[in-house]
């Protein structure tokens, strides 16, 4: 199993028109958890693999999590989506997430991505706050 950790830009990305949120992630993970987001590339996400969500804005922190449902795949209908990954947010975790955020500084990320692994030594963290 990987960990990843998906940057979300709340004033440039939407979730199902959406903004992209804590609010926002924290309600789907209670009402709807099931999503498919887009990659900029295929990356090597299997299934079980967990996504970390990263909000850029207005703080910069993981507040939401979700498990991998299935391998990306190519997305040939819309050329500005390369790749799309189907993922189910964690309700109880989501929640313990958004009550208490993870940092940057925690998470000892340098130059931001749309997609990266976490860092090992910042996976106890995210574990911890998650209740995971």
């Amino acid at each position: 199993m990987a960990d990843w950790i998906y940057i979300l830009n709340p004033r440039k990305d939407t979730l199902d028109g959406e903004p992209s949120d804590k609010e926002t992630m924290r309600r789907l993970a209670e009402e709807e958890p099931e999503l498919e987001l887009w990659l900029s590339r295929r990356n090597r996400m299997r299934p079980g693999d967990r996504l970390w969500f990263f909000f850029a804005q207005p703080e910069s922190a993981v507040a939401a999590v979700a498990e991998v449902d299935e391998e990306p795949w190519e997305e040939h209908e819309d050329p500005d989506i390369p790749f799309l990954v189907a993922v189910t947010l964690l309700t109880e975790a989501t929640k313990a997430l958004h009550r208490d955020p993870v940092g940057r500084e925690e998470l000892g990320m340098g130059q931001v991505r749309s997609v990266q692994k976490v860092k090992p030594e910042a996976l106890p963290v995210l574990l911890a706050r998650a209740g995971l």
